[in-house]
């Protein structure tokens, strides 16, 4: 932790209102010289509105903001970037056509005269080398860039306009955990460079890592902020709800059933070598891996979204290994992709059209809608998925980040799955709505359903899972009940292990590379 200095960013009583919205009221926010301050809360505590009004995208209907020590307005964007403010937000902004070193620079009243590659790349490479990125050509295209790289790329554009307050909103949301090292390195190397940073974050345990002090909002209103080193997980949870939360994770299955989906030697691609696994009536099998691991290869295989090369895919005996993705349906296969916002939900469409959306089979006659059948069978699908069925007439885009995936998971029960697949199932999701995703989870299995989901938070896949199936490169390298399973098994097989040719329900080799 950084040696926290004065006072650098006062907001007192802040309030702002959309109509009969109260967004945020009678905020007060502080900020020290070279911290990190955690920004916390569930979705539409008022954490992002925050964010927009430092950002100068929005202004408060009252209250005062005050920067070392003088008052100041924070108007419009430009006037948050002269006041030394830098926002990396959740959605990128870097151009994919242009190069890295274009995209530093661009819209930067600092660099004059001729605009050439080397010119650029050479002004570039100081700026990676501070966020990590040594080895990286400033000269490669954005458009072939990691995840990860394209986050600290967007902390590297805004390190280059001498910011004093760098605002990471979700900054870890979509990344591995090793990628998810490399932001953390970052975050250090500006509070040792005196610059003090707002870090907004779903992730609890990041808040252990990195914070110095964390604030929390609820319902529009702020707690004061707190030291993290007087908090723990379940203080945090407590404070962060308003109530305490009890277990993350319900109990496993006490007993399973006869296997339901069974895949042998099967090549897709993002696979380095064949797999095989047995998911059982009842079953939540998790494979645990980060981006490009291969686990989410695995789904979209067997939805048919990928092609099968090899090997073969049995649903209750019967060979589905060439469905496409319609078949893969009308057998009883759904699948909720990692990217709700793309192609989870539809966005302008209210929650009762996407809830049914899986299934319009069953309330259509003759290209015929039915809104009656519609209304009854969005109606039975929210109540199996613990969904306020008042916000059926909503539009899903409209929703807080827990409900859109709870409406891009659930929807799927429309058809009467017998198995669910499921992408990183809370990402981005805060931790009263992860509880509540985990529970509805654990309900459908225990009814029945085989869940299979692929996630790189190693906490949820030992969390929620009854066996766990690690993945590296390519590669499945173990396969354990999730209650066998340490920590640091899991953390080495998916970071550092040395892939052998044959997975093991005990162990593999793991090398000791760093």
């Amino acid at each position: 932790m950084t040696e926290t200095g004065v006072s650098l960013l006062d907001m007192k009583n802040i309030s702002k209102s959309y109509g009969h919205v109260q967004a945020l009221q009678d905020v007060s926010f502080n900020l020290r010289s070279g911290e990190v301050m955690a920004l916390l809360g569930e979705n539409g505590a008022g954490k992002s509105t925050l964010v927009k009004l430092l950002s100068g995208l929005i202004t408060p209907d009252s209250g005062s903001i005050t920067l070392n020590g003088e008052p100041r307005t924070l108007g419009t964007p430009s006037a948050a970037r002269a006041a030394g403010i830098a926002v990396v937000q959740q959605e990128f902004s870097l151009v994919p056509t242009l190069t890295i070193a274009e995209n530093l620079f661009l819209g930067s009243g600092d660099v004059r005269g001729l605009w050439t590659g080397k010119r650029l790349a050479n002004l570039a490479r100081p700026l990676l080398d501070t966020v990590g990125l040594e080895d990286l050509d400033p000269r490669r295209f954005v458009s072939s860039l990691s995840v990860g790289e394209l986050q600290l790329v967007e902390i590297a554009r805004l390190m280059g306009r001498n910011a004093e307050i760098f605002i990471l909103d979700e900054p870890t949301a979509a990344l591995s955990d090793v990628e998810i090292v490399r932001v953390m390195q970052v975050v250090k190397r500006l509070t040792a460079m005196g610059r003090s940073v707002i870090y907004v974050t779903h992730r609890l345990g990041e808040v252990f890592q990195i914070a110095d002090r964390a604030t929390i909002f609820r319902n529009g209103r702020s707690l004061d902020p707190v030291p993290v080193s007087e908090l723990t997980i379940d203080t945090l949870v407590e404070r962060l709800l308003g109530r305490h939360l009890g277990e993350m994770y319900p109990p496993r299955a006490a007993s399973l059933g006869a296997p339901r989906l069974e895949i042998k030697d099967l090549s897709t691609p993002g696979l380095s070598a064949p797999i095989s696994l047995t998911a059982r009536q009842g079953e939540i099998v998790g494979l645990a891996g980060q981006m490009g691991s291969g686990a989410s290869s695995v789904l979209r295989s067997v939805m048919g979204i990928s092609f099968t090369s090899s090997g073969t895919v049995h649903l209750d005996g019967t060979d589905i290994t060439k469905a496409n993705r319609q078949k893969a349906i009308s057998m009883g296969v759904g699948y909720c992709s990692d990217d709700r916002k793309f192609d989870g939900i539809f966005q302008l469409q209210s929650v009762m059209k996407n809830l049914s959306s899986a299934a319009i089979n069953r309330f259509s006659t003759a290209g015929w809608l039915s809104n009656s059948r519609e209304r009854s069978l969005a109606g039975q699908v929210a109540s199996k998925f613990a969904f306020d069925e008042s916000r059926l007439p909503s539009n899903a885009g409209n929703l807080s980040g827990g409900n859109q995936q709870k409406v891009a998971v659930g929807k799927w029960l429309a058809i009467s799955p017998k198995v669910l697949l499921v992408e990183e199932p809370t990402r981005g999701v805060d931790v009263g709505a992860r509880a509540e995703i985990y529970r509805n989870l654990r309900t459908l299995a225990d009814e029945g359903l085989t869940i299979i989901f692929a996630s790189s938070d190693m906490a949820e896949v030992k969390g929620l899972s009854d066996t766990v199936m690690t993945f590296y490169r390519g590669h499945l390298i173990r396969v354990l009940p999730a209650g066998e399973i340490t920590d640091q098994q899991m953390m080495l097989d998916v970071t550092h292990a040395s892939v052998s040719s044959t997975p093991t329900t005990d162990a593999v080799n793991l090398s000791d590379e760093v």
